[in-house]
């Protein structure tokens, strides 16, 4: 008789342990419940308000209940990089991201089901809004975060041209559009029971095939500002040259000016010393044209003809001397 009552007793004890765990469920502070009974949700979501906090142990109907537990935290969404054209017509890649969280986990369970369908319509969803407000703003809108905020200008743009480096003025910039597209996209995944806390921008490039044609663009400005500065450098050089050529042409005329000047009056104070020593006695005087004449020779070369009449004063001196005479 022992035998059996410990049996019945063992399977008694063991069925009470699969209701009591069939039972009991324990809330975790970073998650929300709701409970099913044959699929339909039953009751209030447990641990979803803020202002409560049910999490701990709890109990259900065992078998006949089942517990769906849903995050209670900030998710996060980071859709794939969309190639999209702006209002200019010029297509960037944008790559953006999302917080969001559960606000009503009932409607999310009944809708969505789990966090993978809820991730494949926000990429719907933010993705479309994303693509209506580029479109609808140029590429400067997106490229500046903020309107208020002043870009540092190209010192060799400006000294090239005033005109050159000069960005269009924008009227909201790129946090305003992350706004827009937050507006626009919550409304319609509320209905999902999803709440949207902020959308951003992470990266904006251009397609590949256009990086290399704004390359190439910026290279040809960078090409027009140096001809333009080796253009004027020419210019430059050339009226240092000028300026060069005249000033030495000044100083060749002043000096030649100056050496004639000195040349002139050395030529006055030797004819002045030669009327001098001429008219102070006759011995003088004829010695001086004998020196004369001499200098004059000298400037005679064997190739030179002259012919001279025999009482020249010149011919004199070459005149054969009679020894009788001396």
């Amino acid at each position: 008789m022992k035998r059996p009552v410990f049996i019945l007793t063992l399977v008694g004890a063991f069925l009470a342990f699969l209701i009591l765990s069939g039972s009991l469920y324990t809330v975790s502070e970073t998650e929300q419940v709701f409970i099913t009974e044959f699929g339909k949700p039953v009751g209030t979501p447990i641990n979803a308000d803020p202002a409560k906090n049910e999490a701990g142990l709890h109990f259900k109907k065992p078998f006949i209940q089942e517990i769906n537990r849903i995050e209670k935290r900030i998710l996060e969404w980071d859709g794939p990089a969309t190639e999209m054209p702006t209002r200019d017509k010029l297509y960037v890649s944008v790559d953006n991201f999302a917080r969001w969280r559960i606000s009503d986990p009932k409607i999310y369970f009944e809708k969505l089901r789990d966090e993978r369908s809820a991730l494949s319509r926000l990429d719907d969803i933010i993705g479309s809004e994303t693509r209506n407000v580029i479109a609808s703003h140029d590429l400067i809108e997106v490229i500046r975060s903020d309107k208020d905020r002043k870009p540092v200008r190209d010192e060799a743009l400006a000294a090239a041209d005033s005109n050159l480096g000069v960005l269009p003025p924008i009227r909201e910039g790129r946090a305003f559009l992350d706004q827009q597209i937050l507006k626009a996209a919550a409304p319609k995944v509320r209905s999902w029971g999803i709440e949207l806390i902020d959308i951003r921008f992470k990266r904006i490039n251009y397609k590949p095939g256009v990086i290399e044609k704004i390359y190439a663009r910026m290279a040809s400005e960078r090409q027009q500002i140096a001809e333009r500065f080796r253009s004027e450098g020419a210019g430059e050089a050339a009226k240092i040259l000028g300026r060069k050529e005249r000033d030495l042409q000044q100083i060749d005329s002043e000096a030649y000016r100056t050496q004639q000047e000195i040349r002139g009056k050395a030529d006055a104070e030797a004819t002045g010393i030669y009327a001098t020593a001429y008219n102070s006695s006759p011995s003088a005087a004829e010695f001086y044209q004998f020196m004369k004449t001499l200098e004059t020779y000298q400037t005679l070369s064997k190739d030179t003809t002259a012919v001279f009449t025999t009482d020249s004063d010149l011919f004199r001196l070459l005149k054969r001397i009679d020894p009788k005479q001396e």
